[in-house]
């Protein structure tokens, strides 16, 4: 697709991750073995797209470094910085001059979208339309924004959370703009394109359209959203292809699991990472060079880079920061957050009276 433009807005914070972001922006996150966001370029390449831009902002240095001009993946990347928040919209424009194509693909950074890339851009071309967005429906869009659509696929309003929603579909943050309608988003300001500019352009007679996803989708900006879309590409219900093999678990160069311990649902394992005899890690995170002693059990959480999960303790849904040390014989459970570094004493911790 010579004449389309991958657009991938990655300068968020990532403050709903913390701790995981203190130390790296949310796409470069290790997700089932690599990067997130290398998991998305992935599949813009698979679809024929070879001209990617990065709007980064947070270390946008990190990106650069570690992808260059994107040749290892097979496409054209470019680095344009925002130096200061301009939200969804003002992202959008403040890329506008490395823009090269005639239909211009957007995706939030932070989500994984199963769409047929080129059934979509297809549909939008054939449409003749401004905008078309990516849909999604979802069991209970009370926590989402709605989009509602005609019978034809037009888009009618853009509804803001409701406790009676009049529609399932919800925004999936993906967009195939024509060229000529991100020159109109305002320059030098914050501009949200859900708030301002669909709706105006929608006020203005412009034609937007839907396309509805019936694959896979998840935003991956909670903890428990990244350890669930981090499992679900290491088993293979997530697609893409940059996923080396799909089963229960992924091990990584030099990790090292004992014939006695269990790795299951998904799980990932670092470089260099060790689980111990006895040891279950089950739909987790396991960060490089981690190691989870004899009897631990981890369940549905994130183990940082250089943390250790001593003997017997039992961490579940939570996250443990880069080089924790967790002692024997501790229950963490129901979210809860260890910062980078911290050390907790064997049996300082429980979230219940069992011993």
């Amino acid at each position: 697709m010579a004449d389309v433009d991958a657009v991938i807005l990655v300068g968020g914070l990532g403050t709903r991750l913390r701790p995981l972001t203190l130390s790296a922006p949310k796409p470069m996150l290790p997700t089932a073995g690599v990067p997130f966001l290398t998991h998305l370029i992935a599949r813009v390449r698979e679809a024929g797209i070879t001209h990617v831009v990065l709007g980064t902002s947070y270390r946008a240095e990190v990106f650069e470094d570690y992808f260059g001009n994107g040749g290892d993946l097979g496409v054209d990347l470019e680095y344009v910085v925002e130096t200061e928040a301009l939200g969804t919209g003002g992202g959008i424009r403040n890329v506008a001059d490395a823009l090269r194509g005639d239909t211009v693909l957007v995706f939030n950074g932070d989500n994984l979208i199963g769409v047929d890339l080129n059934a979509f851009v297809d549909a939008h071309q054939r449409s003749g339309a401004d905008v078309t967005l990516c849909l999604h429906r979802v069991a209970d869009p009370r926590a989402y924004g709605c989009v509602p659509t005609d019978e034809t696929g037009r888009v009618t309003a853009f509804l803001e959370k409701d406790p009676n929603p009049v529609t399932d579909q919800i925004n999936a943050g993906l967009y195939a703009f024509r060229r000529p309608v991100i020159d109109t988003i305002p320059t030098g300001r914050p501009v949200s394109v859900e708030r301002e500019t669909f709706p105006g352009l929608l006020a203005a007679g412009a034609q937007l359209r839907g396309f509805v996803n019936d694959g896979y989708w998840r935003d991956f900006g909670t903890p428990a959203d990244f350890v669930t879309g981090s499992a679900d590409l290491v088993r293979g219900i997530a697609p893409s292809p940059a996923v080396p093999a799909t089963g229960e678990y992924l091990a990584l160069a030099g990790a090292r699991l004992d014939p006695a311990a269990s790795a299951v649902g998904g799980t990932t394992l670092g470089r260099d990472v060790v689980v111990a005899a006895g040891a279950i890690v089950d739909g987790s995170v396991v960060f490089d060079g981690a190691h989870i002693f004899s009897g631990a059990v981890v369940r549905r959480s994130v183990v940082g880079a250089g943390a250790v999960v001593g003997a017997g303790t039992v961490v579940e849904d939570a996250v443990i920061g880069d080089a924790a040390v967790l002692g024997a014989d501790l229950e963490l459970r129901a979210g809860i957050r260890i910062w980078p570094g911290v050390r907790l004493a064997d049996g300082a911790v429980r979230f219940s009276a069992d011993i």
